[in-house]
């Protein structure tokens, strides 16, 4: 795969600044979502137009002067989660993962997923993994914000469920350190290199439970990277990587703030 081949699918989305605070408190969604535009529906990793998702995933994004808002929308007949942890590996259950790289170096990114329970993993790399990077775990921002509104019941399969929307509110003093020497939070017309990726595990019910069906062969020792792993799982992302590899900061796709 080449740049140019990549850059001719890079997704991008204008990102609208609003005036005033999303409410991610519990019960009735705020009205202010509905104002903001979706993305284009999410695709296999690699870009493979012959390998299309098997349910329905896209994001919208808004900012202000104090935070990035993130609400995902991910459909699934079949909502459940195990983690109940925060800083636990959340890729070893279905969920919803957010890269950012402010100045678009593809160098000290971060990195935030979050499964149907609302346990969250959050970590930076000083570097991609295939370039010798070492994560830094607990990168936790102070006043982050998350919720999971579910469209269905949770961890029951005697059902089918319709969905579940991760809403997450960033502020912009947590991602100031990856972004030295830039202006956080932005100023209007910056482009910021980001990507969303949906983990999606085949699964089987045993006695009454979710069970997601294990890796296959032997995983790599002590690995924290999930492409260094055997795993019978799904990767839909927003931009295409052209590989099985979210680490690959160059090709995320583009974020402008208006």
């Amino acid at each position: 795969m080449t740049d140019d081949w990549h850059e001719g699918l890079r997704s991008h989305y204008v990102c609208k600044r609003v005036s005033r605070a999303l409410d991610l408190g519990p019960g009735r969604v705020d009205p202010l979502w509905d104002e903001l535009p979706w993305s284009e529906p999410f695709v296999d990793i690699t870009g493979n137009d012959d390998l299309r998702p098997r349910f329905a995933t896209r994001v919208r994004m808004a900012w202000d002067d104090d935070r990035l808002y993130v609400q995902g929308d991910l459909e699934e007949p079949h909502v459940w989660g195990t983690i109940t942890r925060d800083n636990e590996v959340m890729f070893m259950d279905n969920n919803f993962e957010i890269f950012i790289d402010p100045d678009c170096d593809g160098l000290n990114y971060y990195e935030f997923e979050m499964n149907a329970l609302g346990s969250v993993w959050e970590l930076s790399l000083p570097k991609p993994y295939g370039a010798g990077g070492e994560p830094r775990l607990g990168c936790n921002i102070d006043g982050l914000i998350r919720r999971v509104r579910i469209d269905g019941t949770l961890n029951d399969p005697r059902d089918t469920d319709r969905g579940w929307r991760p809403e997450i509110a960033i502020p912009w003093s947590g991602l100031a350190e990856y972004h030295r020497g830039g202006h956080c939070p932005p100023r209007p017309g910056d482009r910021w290199r980001v990507n969303f990726s949906r983990v999606e595990w085949r699964h089987e019910i045993v006695d009454g439970k979710y069970v997601r069906i294990p890796p296959h062969g032997t995983p790599v020792a002590g690995s924290l990277d999930p492409q260094q792993q055997e795993h019978p799982e799904d990767n839909w992302v927003w931009s295409p990587q052209g590989a099985v590899n979210m680490h690959l900061p160059e090709r995320w796709g583009e974020v402008r703030f208006e």
